[in-house]
């Protein structure tokens, strides 16, 4: 599993950055205990990032995480919006390219985690390409 992670975490003092890497590792171990093999975290495509790039068998999921303390500015699904719903697609071409298989099927799912409660939302969107 490749990280794309440019700096060194430790030295991340912002609390939002921490707890969205803990989100992302929280959502690794979620997935990988349902089965799935996470092939990327935080996955580049040029300055795009895809948060984690999971599969389980023929399925891949381009999976975006949000972390939030509350919902004082809407729910962690909310913030995935139509510019960030774009960008995920464009990253998830160029991975597709690099990495897919002739036989994959595609999804984008949401994982939120509000308050240390984990919710996957599976095929949260669907883009025009399907």
């Amino acid at each position: 599993m490749s990280s794309g992670v440019h700096s060194d975490p430790a030295d991340w003092t912002d609390p939002r950055h921490q707890r969205g890497l803990a989100a992302e590792e929280q959502a690794i171990r979620y997935l990988q205990s349902r089965g799935w093999d996470v092939l990327a975290h935080r996955f580049r495509a040029g300055r795009i990032e895809l948060d984690l790039v999971a599969r389980r068998g023929h399925l891949v999921a381009f999976i975006e995480v949000k972390a939030r303390r509350g919902t004082a500015f809407g729910t962690p699904f909310e913030a995935v919006t139509g510019a960030k719903r774009r960008e995920m697609v464009k990253a998830a071409r160029v991975w597709m390219d690099r990495h897919g298989r002739p036989a994959d099927v595609y999804r984008f799912d949401c994982i939120a985690m509000l308050d240390n409660k984990l919710e996957h939302l599976e095929d949260a969107f669907r883009p025009g390409w399907r």
